[in-house]
């Protein structure tokens, strides 16, 4: 399907089923840490799946491709964002198994009902709203700093709107990991598995990725650590792999 694009607009290639994606120069555009997310996720053959904050949709689409999930539904509380994640899909043919809609976290659980979906992801903002400098442009201030939601509300929302027993899965940034396993325990999204991503194999961790269980008995799994780089501007084969390469 050929599509018009807007100023400032290209179509990024995503090396999974000749899948491409909408993404404005001018606006936030996905990272790694979302490319990760959908490698660490799965859904299952019957199974529908909510993102949150989905952006331009790069979640949905990559999870489409990676795994056997029924259905994907998108939300996204900037307009523009969801117009260019509701074009990719078109773009890819996707609109039977992906659905974008355009409204806010905190009304989630109003707008598609309690326990009405099995598996949630996310990659929310990682800084609080007076945590370092805000960036001047509006749709990249909010993508990363807890302007329009926070990270409480990410999780008590995803705990009202998976299934008991459903799944959750989110990146995040190290620093605040005590703070994310207190509030996925207070809203008894018991964490079961995590794993650190590194840039390098002797630098820390710069990202986090985390699986709960609503309603999951305490025990939680660390994986093996994830390194980005064997060395400058090369991946390792894990990387690759995940990526598509």
């Amino acid at each position: 399907m050929t599509i018009d694009l807007l100023e400032n607009e290209r179509l990024d290639e995503l090396h999974r089923n000749g899948y491409k994606i909408i993404q404005n120069t001018e606006r936030f555009c996905f990272g790694m840490d979302a490319v990760l997310l959908s490698g660490f996720a799965d859904a299952e053959e019957v199974e529908k799946v909510l993102d949150l904050g989905t952006g331009t949709g790069i979640i949905p689409i990559l999870m489409s491709a990676k795994t056997e999930g029924e259905h994907f539904t998108g939300l996204e509380i900037q307009p523009d964002s969801a117009d260019m994640a509701r074009r990719s899909v078109l773009y890819n043919d996707l609109q039977d198994r992906i659905d974008i809609v355009t409204g806010d976290i905190k009304d989630a659980p109003d707008i598609f009902g309690a326990s009405s979906f099995d598996v949630i992801t996310t990659n929310p903002p990682y800084m609080i709203a007076d945590h370092g400098l805000v960036n001047p442009d509006e749709a990249k201030a909010i993508a990363k700093h807890e302007i329009l939601c926070t990270l409480e509300d990410v999780i008590s929302v995803s705990a009202k709107v998976v299934r008991p027993g459903g799944r959750f899965f989110m990146v995040h940034r190290p620093f605040r990991l005590s703070e994310i396993f207190v509030l996925m325990s207070r809203y008894k999204l018991e964490p079961k598995r995590m794993r650190m991503v590194y840039p390098y194999a002797d630098a820390e961790p710069n990202m986090v990725l985390i699986e709960g269980i609503r309603g999951g008995k305490p025990r939680l799994t660390v994986d093996k650590p994830l390194i980005v780089y064997k060395e400058r501007g090369q991946y390792t084969d894990e990387i690759y792999d995940i990526y598509g390469y």
